[in-house]
């Protein structure tokens, strides 16, 4: 056991209605103390919603700031929390769509957001027919984070319900691997980052604001063949959320270029305004602004 991890065990430990009044704190000292990246995430809200108020930009701020910090000690939660807890606190809506998928030979992409909490995602595992085994593997992309320590960290809690981490550089030769191991896959992809530097990307509005959305995602899944899936997060009262589950394409491979990209965009934008204050605001979304095409 990692020095981290032995330091954050005994919070781990408290309840989760202890934690969540250590988060309440915390978001107070982030969005009026320290600030964290409050510029960003006052001007990503201005850019996406100009017809809301002030006061109704600012409320989302607020909300944003404690469903930020709920994030922080939900996913440390996950050094102790029971599977019987974990069932009790995500509900998953529409499992027999991945089920269904998997029974007829294919494997699964799930199209995935920052959406709060993200980390409880891979308790899927408790709520389908098909468990982790060498026949179906349950996987999520990752970029490795700087810090060892950290790093070695998360992966050790992504992997609290039998899922593995998959690299992102090496993703498509891992997930094709599995595939000629005879094993199926249901792997999650988080695709509402702008893509990296030199990465392709797909030239569309989300929120009203042009924005290249990544095409990782839709080319992984049309290179191998798999059905696709968008999870729909929604919170439904503190540390409890549903994920429901809506089909896309039953084999990516038939869809054409941009398709799944275009539909998973606007399934997100439904997602983000329902609820605004659950999406990850401090990024910087639309840090390379872009120019949509006279014709689109």
């Amino acid at each position: 056991m990692s020095l981290l991890r032995v330091a954050l065990t005994p919070a781990a430990w408290l309840p989760l209605g202890v934690l969540y009044a250590v988060s309440d704190v915390a978001a107070l000292l982030l969005g009026r103390v320290v600030r964290y990246r409050r510029r960003v995430v006052r001007d990503n809200l201005l850019r996406a919603f100009p017809d809301k108020t002030d006061a109704e930009r600012r409320d989302i701020e607020r909300r944003f700031y404690r469903n930020f910090t709920d994030n922080v000690v939900e996913t440390l939660k996950l050094m102790h929390i029971s599977d019987a807890q974990m069932r009790r606190r995500m509900e998953f809506a529409d499992t027999a769509v991945i089920d269904d998928l998997l029974d007829s030979g294919r494997s699964v992409t799930v199209y995935f957001a920052h959406i709060f909490c993200w980390e409880w995602a891979p308790s899927i595992t408790l709520h389908t027919r098909h468990r982790p085994s060498d026949k179906t593997v349950y996987a999520q992309i990752y970029r490795p984070l700087r810090s060892a320590s950290f790093d070695r960290l998360m992966l050790g809690l992504r992997a609290r319900f039998g899922s593995r981490s998959l690299p992102k550089a090496t993703a498509l030769r891992e997930l094709l691997r599995i595939r000629r191991s005879g094993a199926l896959s249901v792997t999650g992809f988080m695709s509402d980052q702008h893509p990296s530097h030199g990465d392709p990307g797909h030239l569309t509005t989300l929120l009203g604001i042009p924005t290249l959305m990544i095409t990782g995602t839709e080319t992984l899944a049309r290179k191998t063949g798999t059905a696709a899936v968008y999870w729909d997060m929604e919170r439904t009262g503190r540390g409890r959320y549903r994920i429901t589950t809506r089909l896309m394409a039953a084999d990516a491979a038939a869809t054409a270029p941009g398709e799944l990209t275009e539909m998973y965009t606007r399934m997100l934008e439904d997602t983000i305004r329902r609820d605004p204050a659950q999406w990850l605001w401090s990024h910087k979304r639309w840090k390379h602004p872009v120019t949509l095409p006279a014709d689109v």
